[in-house]
């Protein structure tokens, strides 16, 4: 490479020195211009085979409409969406919530159950419909199942505001969910005496404030993978709470948010996973003494005054049932390996896992034995 750049420089230095000594040449004389012919374009004809069809832009696909056939896909009922407006509450002038509805085929609407499903941070209605697979059971037992869903525009991560019971944050969105739930169930004529909650993480946490701000509207709840009621009233405070429960007695937290006497008891269902590394299995532990109290197993000094406790060391965990009068209430399992999932769901969804019982199986079984009787006299056994 060096030699070919050496002999390349040497050769224009010998053509400079060359046109420096020679004697300037004449210019030549130059040939009379010639006229030029103007050049005609010829048409093009374009062969057939050249042509290729123009083909229409695919249509743009929403969202919702690419996801929503994985949500009922292995569900043989109606699946739709839409919105409800709430009434504006202070602070809140638009109060609008999102919602997915799913009807089961083969059976009337008119008083048929309704379980109202609570998603948790980062998912959506419909991937908390594929992730639990309730939507299957619905086909089978005959109910339907209701989806609100958070707003983008209210929590960037779609978790619930469960911490916060002010009007413009958790007790707006309470409100909101519950106008919806009344709304729908006049709408379908449903039955309002079966009318059911769940919720996971953020949606276990909003079902809990649900369930203890609105007893007369929801027959039963259910919590996997909650927090502890009433102890959080801010962001951070809520994340202090995850990670390790309430400091405060829960006895002390429920009393201090209704009255226990005038309260008509609900029974609930308690899942949580055993090495749930986001919200702590003390929540679960916690919560199962709030909802002793709210139907009154025990009285205000944490003391137990009536009921019956039965335990079970199951392969896949721990089983506990409170039962009153020969009914099952209150009902807890600790999923054995389980982290922060649904238990016993589809796996191919963050935050469900295909470890331990079907969750969504054990609402259910819990559920379909419970109903709110507008009528009923209260237990006044214990106060």
């Amino acid at each position: 490479m060096p030699k070919s750049l050496t002999k390349l420089w040497l050769r224009g230095l010998k053509r400079l020195v060359a046109t420096q000594i020679a004697p300037p040449r004449a210019p030549k004389a130059r040939a009379p211009a010639q006229p030029v012919r103007a050049k005609v374009a010829k048409p093009k004809v374009a062969r057939p085979s050249a042509v290729k069809p123009k083909i229409p832009a695919k249509p743009r696909v929403a969202r919702e409409s690419r996801v929503r056939p994985r949500a009922s896909a292995w569900a043989s009922g109606k699946w739709s969406r839409s919105f409800h407006s709430a009434a504006p509450t202070a602070g809140r002038f638009v109060n609008h919530l999102a919602y997915a509805l799913y009807l089961p085929t083969g059976a009337s609407l008119v008083d048929m159950p309704l379980v109202v499903m609570m998603h948790g941070c980062q998912q959506s209605a419909e991937e908390f419909a594929q992730g639990t697979r309730i939507n299957l059971l619905a086909d089978r037992f005959g109910f339907a199942v209701l989806y609100p869903e958070q707003s983008k525009t209210a929590h960037v991560h779609r978790c619930w505001h469960w911490y916060e019971d002010s009007a413009n944050s958790g007790g707006g969105e309470a409100t909101a969910v519950v106008s919806l739930v009344r709304e729908v169930v006049a709408r379908h004529h449903f039955d309002p005496e079966r009318i059911y909650l769940a919720g996971m993480s953020a949606g276990a946490g909003l079902a809990a404030m649900l369930a203890v701000k609105y007893p007369s509207v929801f027959a039963a709840v259910g919590l996997h993978s909650g927090v502890v009621f009433g102890d959080a009233n801010s962001a951070i405070g809520a994340m202090d709470a995850m990670r390790r429960g309430s400091r405060s007695d829960p006895v002390g937290l429920i009393d201090a948010a209704v009255d226990v006497a005038d309260y008509p008891g609900m029974p609930a269902i308690i899942v949580h996973g055993e090495l749930d590394s986001v919200v702590s299995k003390t929540n679960a532990e916690q919560l199962t003494t709030e909802f002793l109290r709210l139907n009154r197993f025990i009285d205000a000094n944490g003391a137990w005054r009536n009921g019956e406790r039965r335990e079970e060391i199951q392969a896949d965990g721990t089983v506990t049932d409170y039962v009153k009068g020969g009914r099952r209430v209150i009902k807890t399992c600790i999923v054995r390996g389980l982290g922060h999932a649904w238990s016993g769901g589809d796996d191919t969804v963050q935050f469900h896992s295909s470890k331990g019982p079907d969750a969504s199986a054990m609402l259910w079984e819990f559920f379909k034995y419970q109903r709110r009787v507008q009528s009923a006299v209260r237990d006044e056994t214990l106060v």
